[in-house]
């Protein structure tokens, strides 16, 4: 059994259609924002350890209330900047990059504060209570240096009614071991359907097809690879607006045989802010929760 579980908070990212910075917009009254959810979830868990990634754009009060909550709730907590010099050759130059180098980057940017088996989430992403407990469990069962592990949802719970999603399709093996994640950007409801467009044409997919919401359960030996494959990135001269992801990195160890990910379908309900507008429905979905005694209406008090 892992004596310590670490969940890594991906809040570094800028979101495009997202009007404000939404990984620490509260949602209900109490002020705390989706990510406190899932550190209350984590802590629930058994998880006693938090890193978040950050950028630069978030307030240093909101660090300090994480400071804060992290003394009452008794957890450790350590916050990690994701800049866009961290893990480069010291001959490369980015004075022209304005983007974050990504997801991959991000978690790479961790190394040095998480030497324990860990949950990577996005900090916007609602991933529900029972996430959590499957993934202690993992860890304590299952989770090594060659074995990951994913908790994938299906893809008619992640819709949104204000827009298409993004959304990476999982195909499955034997024993529900990840062969690819194939990326979708069109994914959406029309009619009774559940479709996607590709190449001009619309693509039915089953409402109970499972995709990934970015919750990987990892072991720290990732660390190592990710700098290797983040190196590789970089000597290919990548473009301005090139981005180095999680997922493109999971996917070349799975097929240079350096990890296998086992994928389980969360039992819990996920919730995202993809559009500012999608707020309210997450709000609402919370009050119910708070009225089903899951949560206290204040985290922290």
């Amino acid at each position: 059994m892992s004596s310590k579980k670490t969940l890594l908070i991906l809040a570094g990212g800028l979101g495009s259609r997202y009007k404000g910075l939404k990984q620490i917009d509260g949602i209900l009254d109490n002020g705390s924002p989706i990510l406190e959810y899932s550190i209350y979830d984590a802590l629930e868990a058994g998880f006693s350890k938090v890193v978040i990634i950050v950028n630069r754009l978030i307030p240093q009060s909101y660090i300090e209330r994480l400071n804060t909550i992290s003394g009452k709730a008794n957890f450790e907590f350590q916050w990690v900047y994701q800049e866009k010099e961290s893990f480069l050759p010291e001959d490369f130059d980015a004075s022209q990059r304005q983007k974050p180098w990504g997801t991959g980057h991000a978690v790479l940017c961790g190394k040095n504060a998480v030497r324990e088996p860990f949950v990577m989430i996005n900090a916007d992403d609602f991933y529900g209570k029972e996430a959590y407990q499957l993934a202690s469990e993992e860890i304590d069962l299952h989770i090594s240096g060659l074995r990951f592990g994913m908790a994938a949802y299906p893809v008619e719970a992640t819709l949104s009614g204000n827009g298409n999603v993004a959304r990476g399709i999982c195909i499955l093996g034997d024993e529900n071991y990840l062969i690819s994640i194939v990326e979708q950007t069109t994914i959406r409801r029309q009619e009774n359907s559940i479709v996607y467009t590709e190449n001009g044409n619309d693509i039915k997919i089953a409402p109970e097809t499972l995709v990934s919401m970015n919750f990987f359960i990892f072991h720290p030996d990732i660390f190592d690879i990710l700098e290797v494959y983040f190196n590789d990135f970089i000597q290919s001269d990548p473009g301005l607006l090139e981005e180095f992801y999680i997922p493109s990195a999971v996917q070349r160890m799975i097929d240079e045989k350096k990890a296998k990910v086992l994928v389980k379908a969360s039992p819990s309900q996920w919730m995202g802010v993809t559009y500012a507008d999608d707020k309210s429905n997450i709000k609402d979905f919370l009050t119910s929760e708070i009225e089903k005694n899951r949560y206290p209406e204040d985290l922290w008090n």
